[in-house]
């Protein structure tokens, strides 16, 4: 008999909705203090993570939630940074090429 695999589920800062890993986008922030976009899900790091959504984008930026949850001030430009690469995303989802 096959065993069932566990399903990852993780919260998104923004909508507080726990999904699955595979819907959510991960940021991270290494020992270095850099903030970065995570595509692989699999940086050393602290992760945090938003839907990959571009109304969760928009209010990520809007309500600067990174900045609360790795406690250190976040540059405009990686906002607008994620907001692009969500929107990326999304349209490559729904081409059907993800």
């Amino acid at each position: 008999m096959a065993k069932t695999r566990k399903i990852p589920l993780r919260k998104s800062l923004v909508s507080g909705e726990v999904i699955d890993k595979r819907g959510l986008l991960r940021i991270v922030k290494n020992k270095e203090g850099d903030i970065f976009i995570d595509p692989t899900g699999k940086a050393n790091g602290r992760g945090a993570y938003i839907k990959l959504d571009n109304q969760e984008a928009q209010e990520a930026k809007k309500r600067r939630v990174f900045d609360r949850s790795f406690k250190v001030k976040v540059a405009d430009g990686f906002y607008d940074d994620l907001i692009a690469y969500v929107d990326h995303k999304v349209k490559r989802r729904e081409l059907g090429l993800e």
